[in-house]
């Protein structure tokens, strides 16, 4: 019997063996954390970044120019085979109010977290429609259904990508394509310890971004990598049109403050 389930579990962890897989933004953080974890499920998988690294099929690419993007898709479907499961994952962070960031900074971020999901699908497209098991996951955010202090163009984008990853569920249903998304909380990444830097009290700052979400700590990599994980395989394969939080409970909760 300990035989049979030790087998049951080693199914159910390379539940993604012989799908290829396409990460954006993964060199580093959520995105990285996300790669490790469909490669050790099973999945080939090749990253798109500025900075690829080299632990996986690293493919340098700027989400902002199409044809970079083409041609990166293109070398990965020819590398891996194919495409099953796209991650858009790649994205920029901004700070200030509706009044504090330029007309160029605004273009530039949504040019990077949304009409960079467009062009990445976009050239996926032709690979993930051929995809026996075709799942698109976009790295949205706690930002898309929470008003957070700071963050008017950054919670701008991630609206618009919570509101693309549903048009795109529905325009894609019946091509048998998945496509969900994830809304992290506030998360341990390199993007978050360099905003943390910036303040004037780090330690303090930290203090109050895991006070914020009730679990009363920031949310891992790892943790948002699992949540890609899952919608991005055969266990979800019901699942389409959904936002998951993974975000201590700050989408939903509302606690009493522990003295």
């Amino acid at each position: 019997m300990a035989d049979d389930a030790e087998d049951d579990m080693a199914d159910d962890m390379a539940e993604l063996s012989g799908l290829a897989a396409v990460v954006t933004g993964g060199g580093s953080g959520i995105g990285l954390a996300t790669a490790r974890l469909l490669a050790a499920r099973g999945a080939k998988v090749a990253v798109l970044d500025l900075e690829p690294g080299e632990e996986f099929t690293g493919l340098t690419t700027d989400v902002t120019d199409d044809a970079s993007v083409r041609l990166a898709i293109d070398t990965a479907a020819e590398r891996l085979g194919g495409i099953d499961i796209l991650v858009n994952n790649a994205g920029v962070g901004a700070i200030g109010t509706v009044a504090d960031n330029s007309d160029a900074q605004w273009h530039r971020v949504f040019d990077v977290n949304v009409v960079g999901i467009a062009r990445v699908t976009r050239a996926a497209l032709p690979y993930l429609r051929a995809s026996e098991h075709a799942a698109i996951v976009n790295t949205c955010s706690i930002a898309a259904t929470a008003g957070l202090p700071q963050r008017a163009l950054y919670s701008a984008t991630k609206g618009a990508v919570l509101s693309l990853t549903l048009a795109m569920a529905a325009d894609h249903i019946h091509e048998g394509i998945r496509v969900n998304c994830v809304n992290p909380g506030t998360a341990d990444t390199p993007w978050v310890g360099r905003l943390l830097d910036q303040a004037d009290d780090p330690a303090a700052e930290r203090a109050a971004l895991e006070r914020r979400q009730p679990m009363g700590r920031l949310v891992t990599a790892d943790e948002v990598a699992a949540g890609i994980a899952y919608l991005a395989s055969p266990l979800a394969s019901s699942v389409t049109g959904t936002a998951l939080p993974i975000d201590g409970g700050m989408a939903g909760l509302r606690i009493r403050l522990r003295s």
